[in-house]
């Protein structure tokens, strides 16, 4: 009665495309913070901008996302290509004018960031609707992690492409590319893969409904938004955490690339594991504590003025908050059934990405305001000297993240404990077993 069929892969790889090129637009600028402030005659803070008006742009598409998926995967796919492909090109534009001009290349940046919810919070409706119960942690991952491995792409070649106009050129010719055979995908399977898929979706009014009545989703959406807000504004301020002491952007490229590769090579051992085991409580329970130890230990890494030490700690970040993703985002479907998969996964991405842009502008802010001889930093490296707190410093930021991290950690500890409510009843997974429709 239920099977699966080979044409899913395309729509998989078609996600994976879409998902990677969205994330190097996020991160097109950010491993080169000095060099795109020096380019457009703009601070870094105006830089660190162009990260965080891409993460704001998602809670701004958040509704409607919710509304297209629960049309169509496909349709989201579409809509998706079809925005990247116009705000690469402004990008682009802007880049190329005289001088660079800053306010064109913001406003196709913003463009592209509304293009991301349309494909990052697709993977759990697309598996849902294409995948068994035995193989949607596995597909959940590869769409989803596509995203991350876009921004480490975006750290480790970025800094050689070149100039400005150069970077944005190449980043816009992959994403034009990745986005035409969209158009082409089967919009569903002839026949459902699952008793659950195929129930009639839950309308999105129930969906909403069901879940604000949920302690599991709360504790859920919390953990998951706190995790990825710190996860996207260390991903966009590496360099800048980096080069006060020393290291070079090439330096500081290579470790995001680390905490992204290692991130992604980790979830790929563990994702098929879980897919048999399905183990959610114990791998986030074991997984959150990772995530929130390597975000206080960050705190001292960079004043060993060492690589070993940021480049270990990113390893170890990586490889934890990787494998913890799609674990959170399979789980979220567990706990919010029968609510169609699309509502949930929507609302905590959004809420990752909108803590993402708050925590970019708090560590901004937190950043030390002397002002910083790049010539003299350039020329010295990492061996000149200069103290613990030296111009430019993000430490206080570092000791930010690390006290907000900690601090919601007992939170994921907790689910699964019914005498907090915190426990949740039969779900997919049990319906998918016993094959019941």
């Amino acid at each position: 009665q239920y099977r699966v069929y080979k044409r899913r892969w395309f729509g998989l790889a078609q996600l994976v495309l879409l998902n990677v090129v969205v994330s190097w637009d996020w991160l097109t600028f950010a491993p080169v913070s000095t060099t795109s402030a020096e380019y457009f005659g703009v601070t870094e803070t105006a830089v660190n901008w162009l990260s965080t008006a891409f993460l704001f742009a998602f809670v701004v598409a958040c509704p409607v996302t919710i509304w297209t998926l629960h049309r169509s995967p496909k349709e989201s796919i579409i809509v998706a290509s079809v925005l990247l492909l116009i705000g690469n090109w402004i990008r682009y534009a802007g880049t190329r004018a005289s001088g660079g001009v800053y306010g064109v290349v913001m406003f196709g940046q913003i463009v592209t960031g509304l293009a991301q919810p349309f494909v990052l919070a697709a993977p759990t409706r697309y598996s849902d609707l294409w995948f068994t119960e035995s193989g949607r942690i596995s597909a959940t991952a590869l769409a989803s992690l596509a995203n991350p491995f876009g921004g480490a792409l975006a750290q480790l070649i970025n800094p050689f492409l070149g100039s400005i106009p150069n970077i944005v050129l190449y980043v816009s010719v992959i994403a034009t590319a990745a986005s035409i055979p969209s158009f082409f995908l089967p919009a569903g399977p002839p026949t459902p893969p699952s008793a659950s898929s195929a129930l009639s979706k839950t309308p999105l009014t129930t969906s909403v409904k069901h879940m604000l009545r949920s302690p599991p989703f709360w504790a859920l959406f919390l953990t998951f938004s706190v995790y990825v807000g710190f996860f996207n504004a260390f991903s966009s301020l590496l360099n800048q955490i980096l080069y006060p002491y020393g290291f070079s952007e090439d330096e500081a490229g290579i470790c995001g690339a680390v905490l992204i590769i290692v991130g992604l090579v980790t979830a790929a051992i563990t994702s098929p594991i879980l897919d048999r085991t399905h183990a959610y409580l114990l791998g986030i329970k074991i997984l959150c504590p990772l995530v929130a130890v390597s975000y206080l230990a960050m705190v001292w890494a960079p004043q060993t003025r060492s690589i070993a030490a940021p480049y270990i700690l990113s390893a170890v970040l990586g490889a934890s908050s990787f494998s913890l993703l799609p674990l959170a985002l399979e789980y979220l479907v567990e706990v919010t059934f029968p609510a169609s998969p699309e509502v949930g996964s929507t609302i905590c991405w959004a809420g990752g990405q909108l803590l993402g842009g708050m925590f970019i502008v708090i560590e901004n802010a937190l950043k030390d305001q002397r002002p910083v001889d790049l010539g003299k930093v350039r020329k010295g490296g990492r061996g000149q000297g200069g103290g613990d707190r030296p111009p430019g410093n993000m430490y206080n930021s570092l000791v930010f993240q690390a006290v907000v991290a900690m601090v919601f950690l007992p939170v994921p500890l907790a689910l699964g404990v019914k005498r907090l409510g915190l426990a949740h009843g039969a779900g997919r997974l049990q319906m998918d077993e016993h094959g019941e429709g």
